[in-house]
């Protein structure tokens, strides 16, 4: 019988990826990224279409993981959370959400280490985490 990855460690995967990218682009490219972050006069289309993957993202997360008794897992299920909020919320208050872009908690380099910790604890889990494979 073949093994097959259990659902956690295949969103963690393909999280980790995601994030390691994520966290390069801020690193590498803080410039557009600056400028991006504080961009006020954004497209609404292009903030709704954002929002609708956001969304689409968290709700698929979620319902194929909503378990929290692991790191690994609490991690998945909470990036799905995540989405999900990030979604709604440029769907439901984008005025709101735009504004954000003004907080100077927004430091790029900052953003970049958190999105490759993020990366390499998830990554590293997936990748060696005990129980990977189903029967």
């Amino acid at each position: 019988m073949s093994r097959q990855l259990n659902m956690t460690h295949r969103i963690g995967r393909i999280l980790s990826v995601y994030y390691l990218a994520t966290g390069l682009g801020f690193l590498l490219s803080a410039d557009f990224y600056s400028k991006m972050i504080a961009t006020v006069n954004s497209d609404p289309i292009l903030i709704n279409l954002s929002g609708m993957v956001h969304l689409f993202i968290g709700i698929t997360i979620l319902v194929h993981h909503f378990k929290w008794n692991s790191l690994l897992r609490i991690a998945v299920s909470l990036s799905g959370v995540m989405y999900l909020l990030k979604g709604a919320s440029f769907i439901v208050l984008p005025k709101l959400t735009l504004q954000t872009g003004n907080n100077p908690a927004q430091i790029p380099w900052l953003m970049s280490f958190g999105f490759i910790v993020a990366a390499l604890v998830i990554g590293y889990f997936s990748y060696f985490g005990k129980a990977a494979y189903e029967e």
